[in-house]
């Protein structure tokens, strides 16, 4: 297989093309699973009350595939699309990321979305849908430009 180069700030097609479909599966696999209906995701963490359990097979199959698949990627040399990995170096808890998980657990009880389904949500056309992504995207330029 050829180098792949492309223009400074372009993405190759075939880049381009494995985002893309990678998106759309992850995308219809939110939708299929309930992912995207927040009635749902709170009746999962309504732990005390009419707990709804469906989606800890939603999470075990996403581990199940993901796990595996994680392990062999990582045995290659480099990805198919790239020249290296990019993981992640840290492995310290600090307050920062102790912070952003109590903030990610708050927002997906109070609003029912995390961002992948949230996002997928957007076709629905619902106002709230939009709110919560307006919210999201608000926080992470937020937290960029203070923090970054």
């Amino acid at each position: 297989m050829s180098e792949n180069v492309a223009a400074p700030g372009s993405i190759p097609i075939q880049t381009a093309l494995s985002l893309l479909i990678a998106g759309a599966l992850f995308g219809l696999g939110l939708t299929i699973s309930g992912m995207t209906n927040p009635a749902k995701v709170i009746g999962f963490l309504d732990f005390f009350g009419n707990w709804d359990p469906s989606l800890l097979l939603v999470m075990a199959a996403g581990l199940g595939v993901s796990i595996p698949g994680f392990q062999f990627t990582t045995k290659s040399e480099r990805p198919l699309f790239e020249t290296r990995f990019y993981l992640p170096t840290r492995t310290d808890i600090d307050a920062k990321l102790l912070l952003g998980a109590m903030l990610f657990g708050m927002g997906w009880g109070l609003a029912g979305f995390c961002p992948g389904p949230a996002i997928t949500s957007l076709i629905s056309l619902d106002g709230n849908v939009f709110l919560f992504v307006l919210a999201m995207f608000a926080g992470m330029t937020i937290h960029h430009t203070a923090f970054e």
